[in-house]
């Protein structure tokens, strides 16, 4: 009895097969629990479509992944000073966000983020002009422009990344690759009409793993079903049972990440209104579950356990038996699966 995550194979690979179509030269990105999949799978899914590079978030990440996958990997956590090593073989590309980085990695591959307006960190440009006696050191592999999702002001992401591409090549500095992340098919083919001497390369993780929804759903075996009456007391806290019912022990607890839930930005009245009624009905222990039985999403009884999480499901539903399943809305980044199951 398991959290079994199903994945429609062909579905989830035509959808692959499209991202790849719009992006050409794309960079798979492979970083975190690898999206919910796992590192192991999506290597092998990069090796199947032929990429020649695959990105991961943290150098301990590309020491895992490196006997998974072939090609080169470049780690997207930028490089400091005085981090601890980690073995790894010639073809990782690290990133570096200072002039300082770049000055300490001699004779490494490295690609240089620039300070885009999401300013998280990269080289600024008033720092361009140190940039031309570092990269003697160093092999270039090219520029990086990591870009916001969102832009509440209205500016164009294409007009980003030209304003930095003028830049760098008044500081006459290679422009030979451009690493872009968060923009659109029809951006990048802008950009590349107006550049045809650089490439530029997407890097690109959750519009293409998790881009169509239908083609993966997390389900929980059900694992015990006790009825209970009005007044019972159950769990760890001894609670009582608000109505007639059934308590569900259902396969998904904390080791899988339910019940953790990351913050989300709101935008709009209606959304923050609901986001406050759940604060409150959080405070008299009233959690809304993410697991759905006959249409609807029940409530936690209490708590999630570290394994399992036990359910309150009301006397007027269907009855559940010990072996169904049920589908449970998880979000893929912080979810652990006990088994994967190709459809």
């Amino acid at each position: 009895m398991a959290l079994t995550l199903y994945v429609d194979t062909a579905r989830w690979r035509a959808h692959q097969k499209s991202v790849l179509d719009q992006f050409p030269g794309i960079v798979p990105v492979c970083k975190g629990n690898g999206y919910g999949f796992g590192h192991e799978r999506l290597a092998d899914e990069v090796t199947r479509f032929g990429s020649d590079i695959l990105a991961v978030g943290t150098t301990y990440e590309a020491a895992r992944i490196k006997d998974w996958f072939g090609g080169d990997l470049l780690v997207l956590t930028p490089f400091r000073r005085g981090e601890e090593p980690v073995p790894l073989p010639d073809r990782v590309i690290r990133s570096v966000s200072s002039v300082d980085g770049v000055h300490a990695l001699v004779g490494a591959r490295v690609v240089i983020e620039c300070m885009s307006s999401m300013k998280r960190h990269g080289v600024k440009e008033e720092e361009l002009g140190q940039l031309h006696a570092a990269i003697e050191d160093v092999r270039l592999e090219g520029f990086a422009l990591h870009l916001p999702l969102d832009r509440m002001d209205g500016s164009d992401a294409v007009e980003e990344v030209i304003g930095w591409m003028d830049r760098l090549r008044a500081a006459r500095l290679p422009l030979h690759t451009m690493f872009v992340s968060h923009l659109k098919a029809e951006e990048l083919a802008r950009l590349q009409q107006q550049f045809p001497q650089t490439r530029f390369r997407a890097r690109i993780g959750t519009r293409l793993w998790l881009g169509d929804h239908e083609a993966t759903q997390y389900r929980g075996a059900v694992l015990d079903v006790t009825r209970v009456s009005k007044g019972d007391r159950f769990g760890y806290r001894q609670q009582k049972v608000a109505s007639d019912g059934w308590l569900v022990v259902v396969a998904g607890g904390t080791s899988h990440g339910v019940g953790l839930e990351a913050p989300k930005a709101l935008h709009g009245v209606m959304p923050r209104a609901k986001g406050v009624a759940r604060a409150g009905l959080a405070t008299v222990n009233r959690n809304l579950a993410p697991f759905v039985w006959a249409g609807k999403q029940r409530w936690f009884a209490e708590p999630p356990h570290m394994q399992v999480s036990i359910l309150f499901v009301p006397a007027d539903a269907q009855e559940l038996k010990v072996g169904d399943e049920l589908v449970a809305h998880l979000r893929h980044t912080t979810t652990q699966f006990d088994r994967l199951v190709d459809r």
